[in-house]
Order: C-alpha cells, then structure tokens, then sequence
C-alpha cells in the first residue's frame, strides 16, 4: 500500500524526504529556524523544489555556521558567493543571509528566546487546518501578516506575509498536510 501524500508532493525523493520529515514538523530549534526563515526568502519568486535542490549549497555556504559568524560576513564575501550556481545568485537575497542573521541577534538580545517569540503568533501550539487540497490552503493569513510585520519592524527582509505563511507551514506551525495525508 502506498503511503498518501499531499498533492503538491511529486516523486522527487528529496520533496517526498522533505514532505515526510520536516514539512509541518514543529520545529524549535534556533538554528533551524534561522535555516528556514531564509530560505523560504530565497524561494521568492521560484519554486519550493529550486531552493530544497539548493540547500546543501546554502548550508556549506551560510547555514553550518553559527548566526552570529553569518552576521558578520562583509559585502565582498556575499558578491564571492554570486559565483556558485548552487545558489541563488540574487544579491538582495543573499544580503538578507546576513541582514537576517544580524536581526536575529539584535532580536535576542531584546526577547532572550526567539523561537518562543516566533511561536508566541501561534500561542506557542501548532495551529491544524483543514485542507481538504493544497489549493485551497491560503498563501497568507492574518498571523503571517503580523509575524511579516513584526520581523520587519525588527530589520528581518524577504520576510512578507506570503513569506512567513510558508515559513510558518514549514517548521510546523501550521499544519496544512491535506486531510487524506498520512502525515497529517
């Protein structure tokens, strides 16, 4: 018997590995929170799929190092990372890498903990939707409309509310499997 997925899953092992494990897994960890929060900003405007094929290059390049090395990374060193086709070679992207990581020091040292105020816009519980197709799940809600505004309000970019809705299903606090999803 095959496993039921959601529909938006194809057959590629690494969005089916993707799907399965990590897709709407609540996810608490700062570093992969971080991880997460950039690169649904390097999604803009391109397909899921691109950036998960990316991401081994993203984490050679940004995500093996703690946030605060990733703050400190000097424009020269961001224009170098525009000559690897394993990433996505948009400037303002990989500027907001840093810009990012220099938000989210700033943001700790005024909240201490900011995977619980991330989670504080979910009332710290994983919020479950009723999907009955992906197509009919929003691309944004009011939640991630004020989580896109409060990040900005904090220095974060490539953070809108479209954004944060797909960041907020990735790290599982929304679950939007469909309801015929064995992983729901």
């Amino acid at each position: 018997m095959t496993l039921q997925r959601c529909s938006w899953c194809s057959n590629d092992p690494l969005y089916i590995a993707y799907h399965d494990h990590e897709w709407g897994k609540p996810e608490h960890d700062e570093a992969q929170l971080f991880e997460m929060l950039c690169l649904e900003g390097q999604q803009a405007g391109l397909a899921w799929i691109t950036v998960l094929k990316k991401r081994e290059h993203y984490r050679t390049h940004f995500f093996q190092y703690p946030i605060a090395q990733i703050a400190n990374l000097t424009d020269a060193e961001l224009a170098d990372k525009l000559t690897d086709a394993g990433l996505i070679r948009h400037i303002g992207k990989l500027k907001a890498i840093r810009d990012n990581a220099i938000a989210w020091q700033n943001l700790k040292e005024k909240v201490d903990d900011v995977p619980a105020w991330l989670w504080r816009f979910v009332d710290q519980h994983p919020c479950h939707n009723d999907v009955v197709n992906y197509r009919s799940a929003p691309v944004q809600t009011e939640i991630s409309t004020k989580l896109s505004k409060a990040l900005k309000q904090h220095g974060f970019k490539f953070v809108g509310p479209t954004t944060c809705y797909a960041f907020m299903q990735a790290v599982g606090m929304v679950n939007d499997h469909e309801n015929h999803c064995a992983f729901k």
